[in-house]
């Protein structure tokens, strides 16, 4: 389980393909001295495990199925992710409950700024997440906690803050990137008991 609050961005310092999976090493801007392995660490929003790490950086596998539903699948060398280490008993928790499981992948449409230095951003919105995107509702891109402004059956808005647009990797971005996607989980949870009410009482 994760908050959505990056910790630093790592650099891709080598990808290897090893049967159909990507190896990637990472390297993280600040140490991050306590990893173990087995641990989770989410990487663009992404839940995966540390397979084995040096004083300086740590190696990830992605299987083809994480590539085939992530951003990670376009991933290259040099480039940036943000990091996030799992949430630990007592932590603080400063975005929202995030499970590091992407439930789709968007598309950046329009950057413009918001009458300031902060980032107005509009990003293409599977039809299957839609019903889980609501104005002013949590939602997690690329690992991040954000705020939604504005929400449509096709596309949503947000603001990237001149802080984020500095410790994350939306410094990158531009139209045309995609971008991972996890909607609220408390959704899900009442869509299905709902459902399930709703299921019950119609008998």
């Amino acid at each position: 389980m994760f908050t959505g609050i990056v910790e630093s961005i790592g650099y891709i310092t080598a990808i290897e393909m090893q049967g159909g999976c990507k190896k990637l090493s990472i390297k993280p801007l600040f140490s991050f001295a306590d990893l173990i392995i087995g641990e989770s660490i989410s990487i663009n929003g992404i839940c995966l495990t540390v397979t084995d790490f040096t004083a300086t950086l740590f190696n990830v596998t992605v299987v083809p199925e994480t590539l085939r539903l992530t951003n990670l699948a376009n991933i290259e060398l040099h480039d940036s992710v943000n990091l996030e280490r799992s949430l630990k008993l007592g932590d603080k928790m400063g975005g929202h409950y995030v499970q590091g499981h992407v439930d789709g992948v968007g598309e950046i449409l329009e950057i413009a700024k918001d009458n300031s230095d902060a980032w107005l951003v509009k990003i293409s919105l599977p039809e299957k997440l839609a019903k889980y995107v609501v104005n002013k509702g949590y939602i997690t891109l690329d690992g991040m906690s954000i705020t939604i402004i504005e929400s449509t059956p096709h596309w949503f808005t947000v603001t990237f803050i001149p802080h984020t647009q500095e410790v994350t990797v939306t410094k990158q971005y531009t139209v045309g990137k995609k971008i991972n996607i996890e909607v609220d989980i408390l959704g899900k949870y009442i869509e299905k008991i709902i459902g399930a009410y709703t299921h019950v009482n119609s008998h």
